[in-house]
């Protein structure tokens, strides 16, 4: 897996200040992406174990509220694989932080056995991940007064209340 950047004190992607993972890869190719560049899965830098390490050293302040990935495409099967150790890292590590999670794939669709995006560690990936915001972004649809997405047809999803 690529990344393509690593936001130390990251506000506009999740509540509070953020550790945020732009991966590289997508597949959605939606029209008016604002990270366009990300597509490529061989943009940025390779992930490595000091990558990693990057990100959980970042995120150990009392001031830091969690992580969010973003991309890219977090989902995409190639990203699921190595995402979810991270993301079983930082739940085993910092418990009391929010992991955020965008994706261009829809929860209840492309996330579930069966759908475009569904992988043998989607579930593990889907039990860490406390709020999802899914969908595709539609450039027709685009409200900069929405707060933590792009368009009207994504949805902020508190995975943790429907777990219960």
């Amino acid at each position: 897996m690529n990344y393509g950047e690593i936001k130390k004190y990251d506000i506009a992607d999740g509540p509070g200040v953020r550790v945020t993972l732009f991966v590289s890869g997508c597949r959605h190719h939606c029209k008016g992406c604002f990270n366009a560049e990300t597509w490529d899965f061989h943009y940025g830098n390779p992930y490595t174990e000091k990558t990693e390490k990057e990100i959980l050293d970042a995120l150990n302040h009392p001031y830091i509220a969690g992580l969010t990935l973003l991309g890219g495409e977090p989902f995409e099967p190639e990203n699921q694989r190595e995402l979810v150790k991270l993301l079983k890292k930082v739940r085993e590590m910092y418990p009391e932080k929010n992991i955020w999670s965008y994706s261009g794939y829809v929860y209840d669709k492309d996330l579930i056995p069966g759908g475009r995006a569904y992988t043998e560690v989607t579930d593990e990936m889907l039990s860490y991940i406390d709020v999802l915001v899914d969908g595709p972004f539609v450039e027709d649809l685009k409200d900069i007064t929405l707060q933590f997405r792009g368009s009207s047809n994504q949805r902020i999803l508190n995975l943790r209340e429907m777990k219960l």
